[in-house]
């Protein structure tokens, strides 16, 4: 059995990580993070997916050049990330608009709403995600991560090597 202050010791950083994860995709669009602690979008404002070189090849990437992940138990256009495990894949949401940027087809952008009135953002018939363990723009580091998450190529479709 663990003592106190075992629990306790173990406790405090699991927390401080589920915060800072929680930053990354709760509250309003006006006060919170995007997980990487950058400004989320603001109401009105248009977040652009972009295709970029990677070690995967090319891969999409928002304005930042933070990698965009699929999950492979979403349907088509739908996502099926619950609340824990949005709290590790915050979801590409935007209060207004999604355009399709640098090497990116437009006809695979489109959003899908959630709850709430915000809409995630899907390319292809994938829902797009970060990952909160990416600390820089270019990490990939969600890679394959549980054999359900791979990041996106230009056309849509999931890269399943690794990196």
């Amino acid at each position: 059995m663990r003592s106190t202050r075992t629990t306790a010791l173990l406790a405090a950083p699991l927390a401080s990580l589920a915060l800072l994860a929680l930053a990354g995709c709760g509250g309003s669009a006006e006060d919170s993070e995007d997980g990487a602690g950058k400004p989320a979008a603001k109401p009105g404002a248009t977040v652009s997916v972009r295709a970029a070189d990677s070690s995967l090849g090319k891969i999409l990437v928002d304005d930042s050049g933070r990698t965009l992940y699929g999950f492979t138990k979403d349907k088509p256009g739908a996502s099926k990330c619950d609340a824990d495990c949005v709290a590790v894949w915050p979801a590409l949401t935007s209060a207004k608009d999604v355009k399709a940027g640098a090497g990116t087809d437009a006809a695979l952008l489109k959003e899908t709403k959630l709850g709430e009135g915000a809409e995630q953002a899907v390319y292809g018939d994938w829902p797009l995600y970060y990952y909160v363990g990416d600390a820089t723009a270019g990490d990939v580091n969600g890679q394959g991560l549980d054999g359900e998450w791979f990041v996106i190529a230009a056309d849509g479709k999931l890269i399943k090597k690794a990196s």
